[in-house]
């Protein structure tokens, strides 16, 4: 972008002015990967179709077969409708903007994108910290499971976890709201973030980012904390099982849930809970995919896809299909 164009793009205002004259922002994608731009739209493309398939199969699936109307799979449904949420909100304006240059976006949409992103985001990490606590009990408590797990505990579970969620951002977003955009209008980022978002604002927004890391590092840390804990206590448990067998198919399981789990916090973690001055947008963009892009689509394979009742949950209900599709001949 040239000088003329910045210059076209920042408004010219008085230096008390308190109003945000911004009416939409432009999303700058991937600049660093601009020249791959068709590339990028294909395999974002399959990625996502990928996401909503492989979630919605396994939400389809725990609906509607009774056995696995268990702890572990509500869980996991519900984590499943968090990926198919999580990358909604981002995924498709990135597409846009690959395959046609659609780079605008509205003031509102920009605020409510980051809403709904920053709440989703609060609102896996409980649940991830859930469904770690949920095989700790599994895993170190077997023959007390279906008594600590009931159903009054899951449903708790999960309304804090949404709850919570759909909360946390809500104090950061009320200040950001409050802040005047008077120009330049340009998001470094592949969608609205938090800290791009700031970026934009014609005034000091010190205030914003304390609050904003504060909320980001308390939140993250904690979950991640937890789960770490769940995890190394699952791991003390299985050296002790005495079934060679069944102590690696044990920690073969949670090995993966715990390497998927860590690509979801890691670079969480790495974007919001640091020094502003050490924000880049070539970097935090590139990071930004492992969370946003990747593990929504690796969870319902780590999760679900490797487990043998999801397995043959779906062999049931593809068994009358295939039954109605194979023709049938008289001898």
């Amino acid at each position: 972008m040239n000088q003329a164009d910045e210059d076209y793009l920042r408004p010219a205002v008085s230096p008390n002015l308190t109003t945000t004259l911004v009416t939409e922002f432009i999303i700058c994608g991937l600049p660093s990967l601009e020249q791959y731009q068709l590339l990028l739209f294909c395999v974002f493309l399959l990625i996502y179709l990928f996401t909503l398939i492989g979630n919605g199969s396994i939400l389809f699936l725990v609906v509607l077969d009774r056995r696995l109307h268990t702890p572990m799979y509500f869980f996991v449904s519900n984590l499943s409708v968090l990926d198919l949420s999580f990358t909604t909100v981002t995924v498709p304006k990135m597409l846009a903007k690959f395959s046609m240059n659609i780079d605008t976006i509205s003031y509102t949409a920009c605020f409510a994108q980051m809403y709904f992103f920053g709440s989703f985001a609060a609102t896996e990490c409980v649940l991830l910290a859930v469904m770690a606590y949920d095989r700790y009990v599994a895993v170190c408590f077997p023959l007390h499971y279906p008594t600590i797990m009931t159903r009054r505990l899951c449903l708790l579970f999960i309304t804090i976890t949404w709850s919570g969620g759909f909360f946390t951002p809500l104090t950061a977003l009320i200040l950001a709201l409050k802040l005047p955009f008077c120009g330049p209008n340009i998001i470094y980022h592949y969608y609205c973030d938090y800290s791009p978002l700031l970026q934009c604002a014609c005034t000091d927004t010190t205030i914003n980012v304390a609050v904003g890391s504060a909320i980001c590092g308390f939140g993250l840390l904690i979950t991640f904390t937890l789960v770490v804990v769940s995890y190394v206590k699952i791991i003390l448990t299985i050296l002790k099982m005495n079934s060679k067998n069944g102590r690696m198919k044990t920690f073969s399981t949670c090995a993966s849930h715990f390497t998927v789990v860590s690509i979801f916090f890691l670079p969480l973690i790495f974007i919001y809970v640091r020094p502003k001055a050490s924000y880049s947008s070539d970097v935090d963009s590139l990071v930004a995919l492992l969370f946003t892009v990747l593990t929504p689509m690796m969870n319902p394979v780590i999760y679900s896809l490797r487990n043998k009742d999801i397995i043959e949950a779906f062999k049931k209900k593809m068994h009358p299909l295939s039954d109605r599709l194979t023709p049938k001949y008289n001898i």
